[in-house]
């Protein structure tokens, strides 16, 4: 405290204030340094080596010299904090989030990585000062920063930038003895540059516009997770309904909420427990869906077959559950067992579910007198995609079930996912020539029977591939 008043005391309108001892000191100084040049002068002048200790004495001043500009000049292990530092820093503003000049390359222009880290640390003053010392230390930028307050701690989640070279367990170890404990750390891309508001103002937009689109946003907003929808009535009624309270309820690594039409949705995401902050999140956005209540988007394509039908591609809901049931009634026995797997009798009864937005997307193939001939599903199955064909036996072998099967797989590409499978018999060939002529990397497996294909949706093949899937305007089907 007195250092403080006296550093205070002498300054006075912006100038220094001068002191009587410091004075006497200075001229003190000054007649020692007068005193020593004098005896140097008698020394080297009238000693018989004057010369040579003249010449040893300029040697040595100049090593002097030279040992303080080396001193002065060499690399220290922290750059100096004063009030005029103007040394280069890290574009960080308070709140994490990174300035225009965190794009700057890292370590002289080397290829830099993105991370996005998470890690617990204790709620109490310079425990994120730490971390942030220990990731500045390895030269990384923090480019955005959320926290998640817990009942005994914080959770803070990280969006990093840092040197090619440097490896996660190397940042883990890092934040270990910075304090942070838990520790979790994946590979980030160019999406994770977006910040969390933004992000889910996004993602509820897409929720407002198609109801489909819940699964999908959730799993955007909580990152790798499995999400599974159980109806409030299942088909068959083999299962009891599970019922969950209104708020929902959080249990570490699994998250159950009110679905909007009263059935459950269960988030999983078994490497990293959920955060209340992550589930109130969640909830809003399913809170969202149940109030806009059933929608999907209306738009619809005219197209020409080959032979030259005209067709309309449009999406499909419940609402289009009794002309479903009319075009089961007239397929075949052979195209409702190759389609349902089970038996035909049976068939009616998936309709409503596979028709809900809840579960997926839907597109219907109408003729020009409003006839649904055809029908295809894309299903959220965990965190797996199916796609799924059922065409009226009139229509098969005319290109409606490649248009179809085309414009599903785009939608897949559309929402992310990494690949999708079709279940079929080794016999339904029309299946299989679909699956084989959308140009991707396929897989093949077969289970008692049942022939099982994965596409891997890789996004140069897609790009070239489904390049006109979907668009309006489109006159004539592959």
């Amino acid at each position: 405290m007195n250092r403080d008043m006296s550093d205070v005391t002498r300054t006075r309108n912006g100038r220094p204030v001068h002191h009587w001892r410091r004075d006497v000191v200075e001229l003190a100084a000054l007649f020692t340094a007068v005193a020593v040049a004098d005896g140097v002068a008698n020394l080297v002048g009238h000693g018989p080596d004057g010369p040579a200790l003249l010449v040893v004495s300029a040697l040595v001043l100049a090593a002097t010299a030279g040992f303080h500009v080396w001193w002065a000049r060499r690399p220290g292990h922290a750059p100096p904090v004063t009030d005029t530092d103007t040394g280069a820093r890290p574009a960080v503003d308070a709140t994490g989030q990174a300035g225009p000049d965190a794009q700057a390359p890292v370590a002289g222009g080397t290829p830099a990585t993105l991370w996005r880290l998470r890690t617990t640390v204790r709620d109490e003053p310079g425990s994120l000062a730490a971390l942030c010392s220990a990731l500045a230390a390895h030269r990384v930028d923090i480019l955005s920063l959320q926290t998640h307050p817990l009942a005994d701690g914080t959770v803070d989640e990280f969006l990093l930038r840092g040197p090619g070279e440097l490896t996660a367990s190397e940042i883990t170890r890092a934040l270990a003895r910075a304090g942070g404990t838990d520790t979790w750390i994946e590979r980030a891309d160019t999406h994770d540059l977006v910040d969390a508001p933004t992000r889910v103002l996004g993602l509820a937009t897409r929720t407002a516009l198609d109801a489909a689109e819940l699964p999908l946003a959730l799993r955007q907003l909580l990152g790798r997770c499995t999400i599974r929808s159980l109806p409030a009535h299942p088909v068959g009624g083999a299962r009891r309904p599970e019922t969950v309270p209104v708020e929902g309820v959080l249990e570490d690594t699994v998250m159950r909420l009110r679905a909007p039409e009263g059935g459950v949705i269960t988030v999983e995401r078994p490497y990293l427990p959920f955060t209340p902050t992550e589930f109130a999140r969640a909830r809003a956005l399913v809170e969202l869906d149940a109030r806009l209540g059933p929608r999907i988007p209306h738009g619809q394509d005219v197209l020409t077959l080959p032979e030259g039908d005209a067709i309309t591609v449009r999406r499909a809901d419940t609402g289009d559950l009794e002309a479903a049931k009319a075009m089961h009634e007239r397929c075949s026995a052979r195209t409702l067992g190759l389609r349902y797997h089970g038996p035909v009798g049976d068939a009616d009864r998936y309709l409503n579910h596979l028709l809900s937005p809840r579960f997926g997307r839907t597109l219907a193939v109408e003729t020009a007198s409003g006839r649904i001939v055809g029908l295809g599903h894309l299903l959220w199955d965990g965190d797996e995609t199916e796609v799924a064909l059922l065409i009226e036996d009139d229509w098969q072998r005319r290109g409606v079930g490649g248009e179809l099967l085309s414009r599903l797989v785009g939608m897949a590409v559309e929402a992310g996912c990494e690949s999708v499978y079709a279940v079929t018999q080794a016999s339904n060939t029309g299946m299989v020539a679909a699956m084989r002529a959308l140009g991707l990397p396929l897989d093949y497996q077969i289970e008692e029977g049942t022939l099982v294909i994965t596409a891997r949706l890789d996004a140069v093949a897609v790009a070239g591939r489904l390049s006109g899937a979907g668009e309006p305007g489109r006159t004539e089907a592959p």
